[in-house]
């Protein structure tokens, strides 16, 4: 990657600052995201071309208020670098260039319009007088701008919505251009980066794989051996192959059976690795292991540690046995970690916390052991899902596996709701599940959705099956769409779907006499239940 072209976000807390990273990124620009209040230092050695201020739930005027750091204006300006804020970035902009932000008479939400009122660099050939269709989410509003500063567009209740000081490089914006209700959003982003900052569209996942390719071989030394966890999703599946290609057989990968996997997942998938993929793969089968440990615990959070902890338990031990027969340790772990396993594994800017707000504990990022005999090896974990499918794509995993949806690391232990060991739960949720998701491939649905899935409840209703009363388990059917993991809403089924779905897991998976949809979107939901 060429990070003398990196778009740097620093993040102030808005719930789309992702889903800007992710806009630039589709222009084949490289873009990260990182907390908008690191040190100047930090974003120095990214060495990026251009920096947007995100926005975010704050006011500039609260004590709290994040920010950026004090050199950080006169710095860009040394260096030729652009500054797009936007929303609460642009507020801080204002503010700290001497400017007047006030708490706005007129508070902006949801969809408005705006009116061009300058010649504008940003807007591209925009007239004066040209409207469009943006979205806001405001309460203050820049009410005295700072010398050198224009208006280049107003709403339409007057409100200062465009801002831009071409000469210092500054620019601003009130509404977001990354969401898709801002009807000329992309294009205005496009313009920005390429006719006024002069980015050049030069990242692609080719560049990712050579890159990476060389990183491995690089921190891998000649004589080292690495261990992969093979979760039989498409993200572990790539990173094995990249590392595969960079190493060879001094890759040795394990696929743990732990008792939570979907039905017939073990032998699907080790079918896959070994006959069509010819990837080095060992199977532990370490069921009785993680069950024991899991039974009587209903508190998700503490399912996902337990499991973290016997995953890297099995890990350890199959190094030493490993260590055993090459006659060396293994060095390294692979992980096929995702850029938003890392987000989601920070902490929000503004609220205090030096610590991460646990979104996600396992199994990457979060639920392992400080004192962790293994290296880690993560070549994803600046990837979303959608990219990680695209490098799949040029490292050959067969298209089956790259289009699989995502399975979570604790596996049906989220899906399960309280004990995963009570009663006959997890094979009845394999069942349910297997009758849910080969009704979508059937009906050519399965592309359409990010991840679907079934949920078992641990509630039971009262229902009627063969003429006789009866008292069964509830199940939850769940599809979502999304671009990355980030947010995502639900799947709009057939009705006449979802009638056949239900009626084939009533009449075929016995103890189920009840199923329910999900309808939520993420957020306020996660995907997952736990």
């Amino acid at each position: 990657m060429d990070k003398g072209e990196l778009v740097l976000i620093l993040d102030f807390g808005s719930q789309y600052t992702h889903l800007i990273t992710r806009r630039i990124r589709s222009l084949s620009i490289f873009s990260l995201c990182i907390s908008g209040t690191s040190s100047l230092d930090t974003i120095v050695a990214l060495n990026p071309r251009v920096v947007i201020l995100s926005g975010g739930p704050h006011s500039v005027h609260t004590p709290e208020a994040p920010s950026f750091p004090d050199e950080f204006l006169s710095w860009a300006s040394s260096k030729g670098v652009y500054v797009l804020g936007i929303c609460y970035g642009l507020h801080l902009l204002v503010q700290k260039l001497g400017g007047d932000v006030r708490v706005g008479d007129k508070q902006e939400y949801g969809k408005m319009e705006i009116l061009v009122e300058g010649i504008s660099g940003i807007f591209g050939n925009k007239k004066v007088g040209d409207r469009q269709v943006v979205w806001m989410s405001h309460g203050d509003e820049a009410a005295v701008l700072p010398d050198g500063f224009e208006v280049v567009a107003k709403s339409e209740q007057g409100v200062v919505a465009s801002i831009e000081d071409p000469k210092r490089r500054l620019f601003g914006l009130q509404y977001h251009p990354e969401v898709t209700h801002s009807t000329e959003g992309m294009e205005t982003l496009r313009y920005f980066l390429f006719d006024i900052c002069g980015v050049t569209a030069s990242w692609s996942m080719e560049n990712v794989l050579d890159q990476e390719l060389k990183v491995i071989k690089e921190t891998v030394g000649p004589e080292d051996h690495v261990i992969c966890a093979l979760s039989g999703g498409v993200d572990s599946t790539v990173a094995a192959t990249l590392v595969h290609r960079a190493i060879g057989d001094r890759l040795h990968c394990i696929f743990v059976d732990n008792g939570l996997l979907r039905y017939k997942e073990r032998e699907r998938v080790m079918e896959t690795f070994t006959k069509d993929m010819h990837l080095p793969v060992t199977c532990v089968d370490a069921t009785e292991q993680f069950l024991s440990k899991l039974k009587g615990v209903v508190d998700p959070e503490m399912k996902r540690k337990i499991i973290g902890k016997e995953f890297i338990c099995v890990f350890d031990d199959f190094a030493h046995k490993l260590e055993q027969e090459i006659g060396k340790k293994p060095a390294y772990l692979v992980q096929g970690t995702l850029y938003p396993d890392v987000i989601e594994s920070c902490p929000p800017p503004g609220t205090g916390r030096t610590h991460s707000h646990t979104i996600k504990s396992h199994h990457n990022v979060g639920g392992l052991p400080k004192d962790m005999k293994l290296k880690l090896i993560e070549p994803l974990k600046l990837l979303f899902k959608d990219e990680v499918r695209q490098l799949g794509r040029i490292l050959n995993v067969p298209e089956p596996f790259v289009k699989r949806h995502p399975f979570p690391g604790p596996g049906l232990a989220v899906r399960v709701l309280g004990d995963v060991t009570e009663g006959n739960a997890l094979d009845t949720l394999r069942q349910v599940d297997e009758i849910f998701i080969q009704s979508i491939k059937d009906a050519g649905l399965y592309d359409l959705i990010w991840q679907a899935f079934a949920v078992f409840l641990p509630v039971r209703s009262v229902g009627v099956q063969g003429d006789q009363r009866t008292h069964s388990h509830v199940v939850a059917i769940r599809a979502v769409t999304s671009q990355d993991g980030m947010t995502a809403d639900w799947y709009y089924f057939e009705h006449k779907f979802l009638d056949e779905v239900s009626r084939k897991i009533c009449n075929s998976v016995r103890g189920v006499n009840r199923v329910v949809q999900d309808i939520t979107s993420k957020p306020p939901s996660t995907i997952e239940w736990e």
